[in-house]
């Protein structure tokens, strides 16, 4: 409460507190009234010292003495003036106030104190009193708000006490203004008001000062921090969009979706809402931050704190395949066996081909721009039978704009989506350099995703194919005839006659015999070595001398040539399952393909020809599938070709002689497959003779001649498919085919010799270590997901030797060790 500082003297009666004393004078002979029941009593240095008190200043309230206070039904006019003159303060009374008081004390008091029981009488009678300006102004309560009365921007905890009506401003720093009103508004006498003002949140207040005390505390316990601070609450495996609406449903009970992050109807701290909001100012406030994948929370008070951090604990669990640390909606997926670009486009295929079936089931609009998937083309053989040289088909974008459909293929940046994902939909790239595959998908879809991906990223089953290819070539050759020759006329006639039968079947004839003799010095013998003797075979010739000069008269001719030939070869492959494999065993050989010459009339030419080349030789190519049921299907494409040695210098180009052999079969894990058979049988037969006399019986054969020829060409592929499932039946098949090479080795070494000791050995591959025990067998890590120890074989082998081939040995010793 403010004083007003001392004025100059007035004319007016002011009293020294030191001559106060309690008499029995009445109020009326003071006052110049009617006499009352209230007496005031003065003694007479009160009277001598009046005259003198009047012209000096007024004590200030503090320093007068206390008086008794005795008023019994005094009218309110008169003890407003009695107040006046015993505290100095000027006071001044509303016209309309009227009425008496009783006001009564047991022992002095001093004047404020007094004016202070005045005020609270007023009080009880609906008046009050309002100071301006230092004036104190008594007036009804119902029009002490449109006073000028004091105006304070007190703490939360009030101002000054007193009974007089003051104005007080209330700031308030946490609680939003408007949720005090309601619980404010009981507490304010009815003529007084509370407002609030929104801008600064704060409270405007008319009553009396004693209450606006009150009204402070109950404001600065109220005004506090509905929580410690915001808290922020990061998860490790959930995804923060998703478990806000689904946390701020829980503590609320509420089935609507929070509006921002949060619950309906929350406003944010400090901003005040309108009547009838307060049970939604006290609601929890839960916003999700996607950004750093945590929740922001602010509670009413601790306790609501730990009720959602409790529950954000619980539901922020992994899933129950393993979670991979991996924060938001995006995560790595290692793979341990299968190849990351492969299976990226199968499950983009798998993915577009549910959000197919879900459009046509009513769903479409989860699609982007409604459109339509592409039919994946399963990659795999060409067309042929053995369907080799194929190559993985494309697959349409997963919602491309309008529904078009545009190739994925292989490749790693190949989006499964376009930018218009919606919220359940996902997308799959793959890291050829880790091979792993980073998945954006919800953690439901992501879920069947990953159950997908640990079925397929199995340990693949391997193949070995030991092939043994056989061409064997059998030829037999019979010629058989007699070639006579005579000359007719006399020596030194000027004309020869010549009469015989001759033939080229056999390569020479008697006529290039007998030109041979008679006219070379050396007779038969030059004619042979100049190449014109007779063919191989059994030769009998009769040459008559005429002259000095032998001449050929007779030639018989008898021959049979057989021969055989035989063309092994044992590749084997080692292959993944429904992987292709091939092996090449030959020469790369160039085939032209055009040529070109300067022809005009320049001095320089530069001819040049053009080549293609391609392989000649062995080729074999495999692609083996194992089945659920422990067979292997093949498909297989086998060749063999040759240069024609005769065709080498031919302008074209050479010629070449190829047999191939394409099929699809199938075959038990560890039996033998046949492939081929007879490729060629021919058969010829050439008759040389005179006509009528070479058909005569018994004697027609000393007029003809003939040939007869018979050739056989057989090829067979020996196909033996043994299914790899695990790492201990590979380092068998390993160790076994390392030391087919060191025996083979060891059987070529020298005879020991002492003369070239320093090279009596060759050298020969050391002894394999026995294969380490792999530490993982029992479980390991793959990426971050537990890895279950490998299953069990479903086709188990009997144990046995090594395998040495596919064909049991022969009795060749050459061929007896097979090389692997």
């Amino acid at each position: 409460m403010t004083h007003r500082t001392p004025r100059a003297p007035r004319p007016q009666r002011f009293f020294q507190r030191s001559v106060l004393r309690v008499a029995t004078i009445s109020v009326a002979a003071s006052l110049g009234g009617t006499p009352a029941t209230g007496l005031f009593g003065f003694n007479s240095a009160l009277a001598q010292n009046s005259r003198a008190a009047r012209g000096a200043a007024p004590p200030s309230v503090g320093a007068r003495e206390p008086v008794t206070l005795n008023f019994a039904n005094a009218d309110i006019e008169a003890v407003a003036r009695t107040m006046s003159t015993i505290t100095g303060r000027n006071v001044v009374v509303d016209p309309r106030v009227k009425g008496t008081m009783t006001l009564v004390t047991e022992r002095p008091v001093p004047p404020a104190v007094a004016f202070n029981q005045f005020l609270a009488a007023l009080r009880l009678q609906s008046f009050t009193v309002v100071e301006s300006a230092g004036l104190y102004k008594v007036v009804p309560e119902a029009d002490g708000k449109l006073q000028g009365g004091a105006v304070t921007v007190a703490p939360a905890t009030g101002g000054a006490a007193g009974n007089q009506i003051v104005t007080q401003i209330f700031k308030l720093n946490f609680e939003n203004a408007n949720n005090l009103v309601p619980v404010l508004r009981p507490l304010i006498s009815p003529n007084n008001t509370i407002n609030v003002n929104p801008g600064n949140n704060s409270l405007v207040i008319t009553d009396y000062a004693e209450n606006l005390q009150r009204i402070g505390k109950i404001i600065a316990t109220m005004d506090v921090s509905n929580a410690s601070d915001v808290e922020v609450i990061p998860l490790r495996h959930a995804v923060a969009t998703d478990l806000a609406p689904l946390v701020s449903r829980l503590i609320d009970g509420s089935g609507s979706a929070p509006v921002a992050g949060g619950l309906p109807g929350a406003q944010p701290t400090g901003v005040p809402g309108g009547q009838g909001q307060t049970d939604n100012a006290f609601r929890t406030t839960l916003i999700a931050e996607p950004r750093s994948n945590a929740l922001i929370l602010r509670a009413a008070n601790p306790a609501r704190v730990s009720l959602v951090r409790s529950l954000v604990a619980r539901l922020d669990q992994p899933t129950q395949d393993g979670a991979n640390g991996d924060a938001g909606n995006i995560r790595v997926v290692y793979l341990k066996n299968a190849e990351a670009t492969r299976l990226a486009v199968t499950l983009r295929a798998a993915m577009a081909s549910l959000a197919a079936a879900s459009g046509n089931s009513g769903v479409a609009g989860a699609l982007p721009g409604g459109g339509t998937t592409g039919v994946p083309q399963q990659g795999g053989m060409s067309s042929s039978p053995s369907g080799f040289g194929g190559s993985s088909g494309n697959v349409g974008s997963f919602g491309a704009a309008g529904g078009s459909n545009a190739a994925l293929g292989s490749s790693a940046s190949s989006n499964f989506a376009n930018s218009a994902m919606p919220s359940t939909g996902g997308s799959i790239q793959a890291d050829p350099a880790t091979n792993s595959l980073i998945i954006t998908a919800s953690e439901p879809l992501y879920r069947q995703l990953r159950a997908v991906i640990d079925k397929l990223d199995g340990r693949r089953a391997q193949v070995l194919v030991e092939s043994l290819i056989v061409e064997v070539n059998a030829s037999k050759v019979a010629d058989f005839g007699i070639q006579w020759q005579t000359a007719l006329g006399n020596s030194g006639d000027g004309t020869v006659g010549v009469i015989g039968n001759n033939s080229g079947v056999a390569g020479s004839n008697i006529i290039g015999l007998a030109l041979a003799a008679a006219g070379g010095t050396t007779g038969l013998a030059s004619a042979v070595t100049n190449g014109t003797g007779p063919s191989r075979g059994f030769n009998l010739a009769l040459a008559p001398r005429i002259n000095g000069r032998y001449y050929l008269g007779a030639l018989a001719n008898f021959l049979q040539t057989s021969g055989d030939a035989n063309v092994l070869s044992t590749p084997n492959l080692l292959t993944l399952d429904n992987e292709e494999a091939r092996i090449i065993i030959g020469q790369n050989v160039p085939f032209p393909t055009g040529s070109y010459a300067n022809s005009t009339g320049s001095s320089t030419v530069n001819p040049f020809t053009t080549v293609e080349r391609k392989d000649v030789g062995l080729t074999l190519r495999v692609k083996p599938q194992i089945n659920e049921n422990g067979t292997v299907k093949m498909a297989i494409y086998q060749e063999v070709s040759s240069v024609d040695t005769s065709t080498i210098a031919n302008q074209n180009g050479p010629t070449t002689n190829k047999r191939s052999i394409e099929s699809n079969v199938l075959v038990d894990d560890g039996s033998i497959v046949v492939l081929g058979g007879l490729l060629q049988d021919d058969y010829s037969l050439s008759q040389d003779k005179i006509p009528v006399l070479g058909d005569v019986p018994l004697v027609g054969g000393l007029f003809r001649n003939e040939n007869r020829s018979r050739r056989k060409t057989n090829l067979m592929v020996f196909l033996r498919p043994v299914v790899v499932r695990d790492a201990a039946e590979s380092d068998s098949l390993t160790q076994d085919r390392y030391e087919a090479i060191r025996a083979l080795q060891q059987n070529i070494q020298p005879a020991p010799s002492t003369v070239m000791n320093g090279v009596s050995g060759a050298p020969v591959l050391p002894p394999m270590p026995a294969p380490t025990p792999r530490k993982d067998a029992g479980g390991g890590i793959q990426g971050t997901t537990l890895v279950p120890p490998p299953l069990p074989p479903t086709v188990t082998r009997p144990s046995g030797p090594p395998l040495r081939g596919a064909l049991p040995a022969t009795a060749d010793p050459a061929t007896r060790q097979e090389s692997p």
